[in-house]
């Protein structure tokens, strides 16, 4: 553990640069990069994570795995990310991003690349699982990256930015990868990512940065005078860093929070991992064609991540509550039109549009931001690693109740034709949203901290 937290560790504090003109430059230059790097790379990252779903009518039908199977494989990833995110979302508050967001990235591409080779059910539940725990170093990377970077008063609009990383990943996914597997088949589904993903690896040592302090600069908050409670901020200073991660466990909206993001993550990955499969076997899309569909969710969602910021932020002055209730309405409505609405073109893509604005912008409060609101911004990578264990329990449990609930539902004809009732699953999908909806409006009062 010594060697490995030297090994991520995060530089010393260096002399305060004294040259005004020079502080404004660095902390200028290295914002533009790091929200680059965080946002652009880490979308790309997801392509990591979200290959399965792409290949899971071909691994089917050509008898590799089971639907079960499949479910099992996926939820090997979403339980080893929930304990990731939450002790590498600990080890964050203490990393240098630098290293520590380019080593995953790195080894969840290799990973990808060795899922190509593997057809052994208990192989790939391994090598999915690893990947999960690698990818669990991102969010809570991004967050801690975000948090030394960008002050109180600005964060929700860079954070909804940084949220349509995991659009953008989605989108690379059902589009570029989808069409890579049906060109060449379900292999090149997990190689053409893990080869993309060793250069981003690169790419993200090069642009992302350490702590301000690491280069002379003062903290963010101090460069633009953006403190919520001044006095609280400097008594905590001298505060052990694990000791002040530990007071996120005392502050009960964090638990609640936690069940509200673990029942949006339901949803969330009921779509992505078996959305295409749904649009494939219930409205007979092809592989291409699901994944368009999919794509106009991203678009959606890219919006809907920097709508939730500038709404949050700007008509609600940084009150997340408000703008939770609306984006969940509209999202509880996309879904409704999609599983319950006419089957057209038309209602579709509403469908998705509102889907996937209302849902990426919970995933932006209820994952994460609201979290780094109510806990001390200098822990916010372990703030996120409790969110993200209860988020990333709730999204595994969907894989494997969801997994079983189709394979209940798949009838198998004479010829080999396949028929699916996909009730059951929209059922549990849809009224995961509902519960959280209803658990985030408990959160109306709940107060911010610096």
């Amino acid at each position: 553990m010594k060697a490995l937290f030297r090994f991520f560790a995060t530089g010393a504090d260096q002399p305060p640069l004294t040259d005004t003109g020079r502080i404004d430059e660095l902390f200028r230059r290295h914002r533009f990069r790091v929200m680059v790097a965080i946002t652009l790379g880490y979308g790309v990252v997801y392509t990591c994570r979200l290959a399965l779903s792409v290949v899971k009518k071909p691994l089917i039908d050509l008898g590799i795995f089971s639907p079960s199977e499949l479910g099992l494989i996926g939820s090997a990833l979403f339980y080893t990310y929930a304990i990731g995110k939450l002790v590498n979302g600990f080890l964050a508050d203490h990393a240098n991003m630098k290293v520590f967001f380019a080593f995953a990235v790195l080894m969840s591409a290799l990973l990808n690349i060795g899922m190509g080779y593997s057809t052994i059910v208990w192989v790939s539940a391994l090598l999915w699982g690893l990947n999960g725990w690698f990818q669990s170093f991102g969010a809570p990377a991004g967050v801690v990256a975000m948090t030394n970077w960008f002050s109180n008063r600005e964060r929700g609009r860079f954070y909804g930015i940084w949220s349509t990383a995991h659009s953008i990943g989605e989108g690379l996914t059902f589009v570029a990868v989808g069409g890579l597997v049906a060109a060449f088949g379900w292999q090149y589904g997990f190689w053409g990512p893990g080869f993309l993903c060793v250069l981003v690896a690169i790419a993200m040592y090069v642009m992302v940065q350490d702590r301000p302090r690491t280069l002379g600069l003062p903290t963010v908050a101090d460069w633009r005078n953006d403190h919520w409670q001044t006095g609280e901020t400097r008594s905590r200073a001298d505060t052990g860093v694990f000791r002040t991660q530990l007071s996120i466990l005392k502050i009960p909206a964090v638990w609640v929070l936690a069940l509200a993001s673990a029942s949006i993550y339901v949803s969330r990955y009921a779509i992505n991992s078996w959305g295409v499969l749904y649009l494939q076997e219930t409205h007979g899309f092809s592989l291409v064609e699901a994944g368009t569909f999919l794509m106009v969710n991203t678009f959606a969602g890219i919006v809907g991540c920097l709508a939730f910021g500038f709404i949050s932020d700007k008509w609600f002055n940084a009150r997340r509550p408000p703008a939770n209730l609306i984006f969940a309405l509209a999202e509880i409505a996309g879904l409704v039109l999609l599983f319950y609405g006419p089957n057209t073109t038309a209602t579709l893509m509403c469908a998705f549009i509102l889907y996937g604005l209302g849902l990426n912008g919970l995933v932006t409060s209820l994952g994460g931001l609201f979290a780094v609101d109510i806990a001390p911004k200098r822990v916010a990578g372990a703030a996120m690693g409790l969110i993200g264990i209860f988020s990333y329990v709730g999204a595994a449990l969907q894989e494997n109740i969801s997994g079983n609930l189709i394979e209940r539902g798949m009838t198998v004809a004479a010829d080999g034709l396949r028929t699916y009732d996909f009730g059951p699953a929209t059922t549990f999908w849809l009224g995961s949203s509902v519960v959280s909806m209803l658990l985030a409006a408990t959160l109306w009062r709940v107060r911010l901290r610096d």
